[in-house]
C-alpha cells in the first residue's frame, strides 16, 4: 500500500471574530483560503472569536500541538500574546497583522492603509452634497486616527469644504452602538458615511435604509449590504503575500521582515463602484490611485495642520510609519475629539 503523505505545512490562523463578518476577519480568512488554493498540500487550522487575551495563547499552543509551524495572528491585539508563545517555540514562525514587534521567529505584515483611506476620501469628497462626511470608528488608536486624517485629506483635495464628523463606539464589534452612531451622524446632515470597525455591515445597512451613501472598508464583501447607495470601498487581499510567506517556510528560506505593501502590490483592492457613482468620480479615483502607486502623491507630506491650526507636519517633511502609528491629533476639517 502506498504511504500516506502528510501536509507540506500546517498553518494556524486565529481571528478575533467570525470569518463570515463581511469585514476584517472574512478578508483574512479569504486570504488564507487563497494560500490553500495556491499550495494545495498545506493544511490550515482556524480559530474564530479568539479575543485579545490569554485565551489567544491557549489557542496558539493548541495549534502548535497539532504541528502548526506557521501561525498567523490576525488581530492587532493578538500581538503581545503571540510574542509570548513565539518565545517558547523558536521552531515555529509567527506572522502578526498590523503591529510592530519583531524577533527571530516573529514578523509583522500589513497593507499601506493610509493611502487607501485618502483614495476613499477623494470618492467621498466628490459625492457629498452636504459637505458633511461621517466616520464611525471603534477606538481612537494612533493608526485609526491616521486613517481618519487620510480620509479627510483626500476629501479636502477635491472639496475644500468637506468636513468629517467622527464618532467612536468604544468597541470593535457592537452592532447596537454602530447603528446608533450611524443614525446620529445622519441626523447631523452627513450624506456619506464610512467606518473602521471589524464588521462594516451594520453601518452600511443603516445608511442604506436612510438613503445615505456608504464607503466600505476591510472586506470587498461589504458591497452586498448597499445595492443602491454604495460608492466604493477597499478590502484586504493578502492571499499573494501569505502564499509567499508560506512557501518560504516550506522552503526553509523564511526570514523576519517588517512588511507594509501597497494596493499596487496586491495587499488591498478597490471594490467596484456603486450604480449612482458618475464617470467623473470614477476617473478621479483612478487618477489618484495611479499617483499613489507611483509615489507622485504622498498622503502625509507637509504642510499639515491640526484642528487647532498647529503645524503637525512641516513643509518638506512627511510622517514616518512610526509617527503615523502614534498620531494623537486630527487634521483641520475633522470634527470630534481624538480620544
Amino acid at each position: 500500500m502506498p504511504t500516506e503523505v502528510g501536509p507540506c505545512l500546517i498553518i494556524g490562523a486565529l481571528y478575533v471574530g467570525s470569518v463570515k463578518d463581511a469585514g476584517y476577519n472574512q478578508a483574512m480568512h479569504d486570504s488564507l483560503m487563497e494560500v490553500k488554493n495556491n499550495i494545495p498540500c498545506v493544511k490550515i487550522l482556524e480559530a474564530e472569536n479568539v479575543y485579545e487575551g490569554p485565551a489567544a495563547e491557549t489557542t496558539m499552543e493548541t495549534m502548535i500541538k497539532e504541528d502548526a509551524k506557521l501561525i498567523f495572528a490576525t488581530s492587532f491585539g493578538h500581538q503581545e500574546f503571540a510574542m509570548n508563545v513565539a518565545q517558547k517555540h523558536p521552531d515555529v514562525v509567527f506572522e502578526h497583522a498590523g503591529g510592530w514587534m519583531m524577533a527571530d521567529n516573529f514578523a509583522n505584515f500589513y497593507a499601506e492603509v493610509p493611502d487607501t483611506w485618502y483614495l476613499l476620501g477623494v470618492a467621498a469628497g466628490k459625492m457629498t452634497n452636504s459637505n458633511k462626511l461621517g466616520f464611525v470608528a471603534a477606538m481612537p488608536l494612533g493608526w485609526t486616527l491616521t486613517f481618519i486624517n487620510a480620509f479627510e485629506l483626500g476629501a479636502q483635495s477635491v472639496n475644500p469644504d468637506a468636513e468629517t464628523i467622527v464618532t467612536f463606539t468604544g468597541s470593535w464589534s457592537d452592532r447596537a452602538k454602530e447603528a446608533a452612531a450611524t443614525d446620529a451622524l445622519i441626523n447631523q446632515g452627513v450624506d456619506v458615511i464610512t467606518m473602521h470597525v471589524d464588521a462594516p455591515g451594520t453601518v452600511i445597512q443603516t445608511a442604506e435604509a436612510r438613503g445615505v451613501y456608504s464607503i466600505g472598508f476591510q472586506s470587498l464583501a461589504a458591497q452586498q449590504f448597499a445595492p443602491e447607495y454604495w460608492i466604493t470601498g477597499t478590502g484586504f487581499t493578502f492571499g499573494g503575500l501569505m502564499t509567499e510567506i508560506a512557501q518560504s517556510v516550506i522552503d526553509g528560506t523564511w526570514t523576519p521582515q517588517f512588511i507594509r505593501c501597497s494596493m499596487g502590490e496586491g495587499c488591498m483592492a478597490l471594490a467596484p463602484f456603486g450604480p449612482k457613482v458618475p464617470d467623473d468620480v470614477k476617473t478621479k479615483v483612478d487618477e489618484v490611485l495611479a499617483d499613489l502607486d507611483t509615489g507622485k502623491l504622498v498622503v502625509f507630506a507637509g504642510p499639515i495642520v491640526d484642528q487647532d491650526g498647529t503645524v503637525r507636519v512641516a513643509e518638506g517633511q512627511t510622517l514616518s510609519d512610526e509617527e503615523m502609528g502614534n498620531v494623537d491629533w486630527f487634521v483641520k476639517g475633522v470634527i470630534g475629539q481624538p480620544k
